[in-house]
């Protein structure tokens, strides 16, 4: 009993009943589905992205306070069946601002291929407004589209490549219109398989499903004046008129044969709800295409039927401007041509290749797209007036070692090669402060500089002192006599000492052992002391009070000085 109690696993209800559990919850999973809407700004893809998840769309002055799209846009919805009791899907909408690969390189990371290519819709955006912008918009995004799709190239991506471009050529060779009538038995067990037509299906190795919608479609037959500033379409906007119809047919013709290289289908949409929910209809159409059965592939079996949970019940309409609708799988070569004449899809489809073929920065071989293009919808956006020439200043420090090299070179700009050596060099040259040459520091100059501001001091002292009173005879003055000191001759007035006076001092010889230095430096200090001999002498003049005299004779006038003593004493 015991060995046999052993023997028995305690842990096999466990496992038993976490498999039974794991089966449940993996036949009750909710598939995932993404749709990845490309577009540049203002290109209407905020309201495809609330009618795919049936959302309201906000009013346009709350848009910019609920805006999610700064670096890549996300929201998602459950997809419910018509008696909304089961949850079928969760669909999610990624949101791209605009071509930059600042965003575009964020998705591989949310969007790895390997992971998601089975079970992605890539829908591309173009505005009406701005017609002259698709072909060049279609030709990034979809370049875009193909690069993303190949990943890392490793084993498991390639395989899911393999297996999505078979769903799509599947679905593309077995397309159907939607017919009231039921079938008939037979259509279901013919086993024949029609190839494709030429121009279909040439790119898009990957087989990603692509929605190409055209927004704003209920301005292409605009009666209104629109300027360029108001709508962007400029002198496009014609009314209806035989040309302007020709031109939009054109227009149509480009997109449809661009769209069957791709496998793609082409909507025109319009802010009616009922455009916008054809438009839902046929993307989760798309997204829940079914696989093709193995017998399918190898044409020995009947290919059974699978049914997909949600049926598009719309008619292909090409004429219909504000409401096109162009499934994969139902255009051609011959229904493009059709609609107008004149149009060569062949001529297209090479200037297309043209156009991807060329390198970055070169032009494209003739026949291009954008050139053909470009002569069916001329560009009349409003073009930004050039910019100034580019004004590059010379820096500050720059600007000043230059000038400093130069005036370094120059001798006679730096005022102080003077006191350097001041015997060197021929005649004085002028500075920057003024001519401060050796010649001015000269002995006889400064000489001739003290006699001549001596003698104007004594005159200027004289003539205050005899202004206020020059009807009254001066007292008489004993004539200047010349004194000799070291060779050079200076006035004194009377009455002064000529052993205090400072220019015996401020002029000595050349011999007498001063440098020129100091001998400038005695010049300026005698003219400080004549200007204060000058004005102490006057104040005092001003200030003291004559006596009255005993016999009433009248006394002096008070500016007049006597403390000079007479000639005759200095004598």
């Amino acid at each position: 009993m015991e060995a046999s109690r052993s023997s028995t696993p305690e842990a096999a209800p466990q496992d038993l009943w976490s498999s039974i559990l794991d089966s449940v919850s993996s036949t009750r999973s909710i598939p995932s589905k993404q749709v990845l809407l490309l577009g540049h700004p203002s290109s209407g893809k905020s309201a495809l992205a609330a009618a795919l998840l049936q959302k309201p769309a906000e009013a346009e002055d709350r848009k910019e306070e609920l805006r999610s799209d700064f670096a890549l846009g996300y929201d998602w919805a459950d997809i419910r069946d018509d008696a909304d009791e089961d949850t079928l899907a969760r669909l999610s909408v990624y949101t791209v601002p605009s071509a930059a690969i600042s965003y575009t390189a964020l998705l591989p990371h949310f969007l790895p291929p390997r992971l998601s290519l089975p079970h992605t819709l890539v829908m591309i955006a173009l505005d009406w407004t701005k017609p002259w912008t698709f072909v060049e918009e279609l030709e990034t995004w979809l370049s875009w589209v193909e690069e993303w799709a190949k990943g890392d190239g490793s084993r498991d991506l390639e395989i899911s490549r393999e297996e999505n471009r078979e769903r799509l050529q599947f679905h593309l060779q077995h397309y159907t219109e939607p017919s009231s009538e039921p079938l008939p038995p037979a259509s279901n067990l013919s086993g024949t398989t029609l190839p494709l037509g030429p121009g279909t299906l040439t790119h898009n190795s990957a087989g990603v499903p692509i929605v190409v919608t055209c927004t704003k479609a209920d301005l292409i037959d605009d009666t209104s004046e629109l300027g360029p500033g108001a709508s962007g379409m400029g002198v496009m906007v014609k009314g209806k008129g035989g040309e302007w119809e020709e031109r939009t047919d054109g227009v149509m013709q480009v997109l449809r044969t661009i769209c069957l290289k791709y496998g793609a289908a082409l909507f025109y949409t319009t802010p009616l709800p009922a455009t916008l929910q054809v438009l839902r209809q046929y993307t989760l159409h798309m997204l829940f295409t079914p696989a093709p059965s193995p017998g399918v592939q190898t044409g020995t079996d009947a290919p059974v039927p699978l049914r997909n949970p949600f049926p598009f019940q719309y008619k292909p309409n090409a004429l219909d401007r504000d409401r096109i609708i162009v499934p994969a799988g139902w255009d051609s070569w011959g229904k493009i041509v059709v609609l107008r004449d004149g149009f060569d899809a062949k001529l297209w489809g090479e200037a297309w290749e043209n156009d991807l073929e060329a390198k970055e920065g070169e032009a494209a071989e003739d026949p291009s797209a954008k050139k053909l293009y470009r002569t069916l919808v001329p560009d009349n956006s409003i073009k930004s007036p050039p910019l100034p020439p580019l004004n590059m200043p010379t820096p500050e420090q720059v600007f000043l070692a230059k000038h400093y090299d130069e005036n370094a070179k120059k001798p006679d700009r730096d005022p102080r090669g003077v006191f350097r050596n001041p015997t060197e060099g021929g005649p004085a040259t002028a500075g920057i402060v003024g001519p401060l040459g050796s010649s001015s520091f000269t002995l006889p100059n400064v000489e001739r500089a003290l006699t001549d501001m001596e003698q104007g001091s004594s005159a200027n002292a004289s003539q205050s002192a005899a202004e206020p009173n020059r009807k009254m005879p001066r007292p008489t003055r004993a004539p200047m006599t010349p004194l000799s000191t070291g060779g050079a001759t200076v006035a004194h007035g009377l009455g002064r000492s000529t052993s205090g006076s400072p220019s015996n001092v401020g002029s000595p010889s050349p011999t007498g052992g001063q440098t020129q230095h100091e001998v400038l430096q005695n010049f300026f200090q005698s003219l400080l002391s004549s200007k204060d001999r000058a004005g102490a002498a006057a104040a005092a003049s001003r200030t003291t009070a004559p006596a009255k005299p005993a016999n009433g004779a009248p006394a002096p006038p008070a500016d007049e000085s006597f403390d000079e003593p007479p000639a005759s004493a200095s004598q």
